[in-house]
C-alpha cells in the first residue's frame, strides 16, 4: 500500500525520466553485449572531419641533393616527480615510442666561384662541395605511440577532467632531439657524400669528362709565397675592367 502510494506521488515528469534512463541502459547494455544485432547502436560514434581547407604559408627553392634518409626508432622514459608527495599521489611515468627519419644532404646553393674547375680541354673537372649536414628530425605519427603509463592519484583526476596536449608535446621533443643526436653519431653524413660524389660523377662522365673529382670540405687555405730575402715584395694590383 505505501509502494502504491509512493508511487503515485512521484511526479509524472520524473516517472518519464526515470523510464527513458531505464530504457537507454538497457539498450546499452544489450548493445555492448551484442544482443542486438539487427538494432544499430544508439551510443556509436562516428568521426567527422570539418577541418578547414589547407593554407600555403611559403615556397622554398631547394639548392640541395639529398644523399642519404635514415630510420630510427627510440624508446622515451618520461618520468615526472613531485618533491614532497609519494607517486600514488601525485607522479606520471610514461613510456613511449617514437619513430622518424633524418635526411643528409649537400648544400650546392652555398658555392662559391671557385667550387668548380674545368680544364681548358673539358675532360678534366674539380669539384670542392661543402660536407654533409643534416636535416631536422621528422617524426612518424603513425608509426610513434604510447606503450604505457601510470599516473598518480592527482593525475588521473586531471587526465580526466581534461587533455593535457603538453605532455604529447613534450614526449615528440625528446623523441625527436635523441634521433638528431644519434644521426649525428652514424655514417649517415659519409654516405649522403659518396652518392653525392657519384652522382656528379656518372652526371658529368655523361657529358664527356673523362676524370672527375669530388671533394668535401672547405678549400685549403694557400699560404702567400715568402719573398727572397733582402727584397721587398711588390703589393699586387689588380685593374679594373
Amino acid at each position: 500500500m505505501d509502494a502504491q502510494m509512493s508511487v503515485s506521488r512521484t511526479p509524472w515528469w520524473a516517472r518519464i525520466t526515470i523510464g527513458v534512463v531505464a530504457l537507454a541502459l538497457l539498450f546499452f547494455l544489450l548493445g555492448r553485449a551484442n544482443l542486438l544485432p539487427g538494432i544499430p547502436n544508439p551510443f556509436a560514434t562516428q568521426d567527422k572531419d570539418r577541418s578547414g581547407p589547407v593554407l600555403l604559408k611559403s615556397i622554398q627553392d631547394m639548392n640541395r641533393f639529398e644523399g642519404a634518409s635514415g630510420n630510427f626508432e627510440v624508446v622515451v622514459d618520461l618520468q615526472k616527480d613531485a618533491k614532497y608527495l609519494p607517486d600514488v599521489v601525485k607522479g606520471k611515468r610514461t613510456l613511449y615510442v617514437g619513430a622518424g627519419s633524418v635526411d643528409a644532404y649537400v648544400d650546392f646553393g652555398s658555392l662559391g666561384p671557385d667550387a668548380v674547375k674545368v680544364s681548358d680541354d673539358r675532360k678534366t673537372a674539380v669539384i670542392r662541395l661543402p660536407h654533409a649536414a643534416l636535416e631536422r628530425t621528422s617524426l612518424d605519427p603513425k608509426h610513434s605511440y604510447v606503450v604505457s603509463q601510470e599516473r598518480g592519484f592527482f593525475d588521473r583526476v586531471g587526465d580526466f577532467f581534461g587533455s593535457n596536449p603538453g605532455n604529447m608535446q613534450q614526449l615528440n621533443v625528446l623523441a625527436a632531439q635523441k634521433i638528431q643526436d644519434a644521426a649525428k653519431t652514424t655514417e649517415l653524413g659519409g654516405r649522403a657524400e659518396t652518392n653525392t660524389r657519384s652522382m656528379l660523377v656518372r652526371m658529368l662522365t655523361t657529358l664527356g669528362f673523362t676524370h672527375v673529382s669530388v671533394d668535401f670540405g672547405p678549400p685549403p687555405k694557400t699560404s702567400p709565397t715568402p719573398a727572397p730575402s733582402g727584397t721587398t715584395a711588390a703589393p699586387t694590383t689588380t685593374s679594373g675592367s
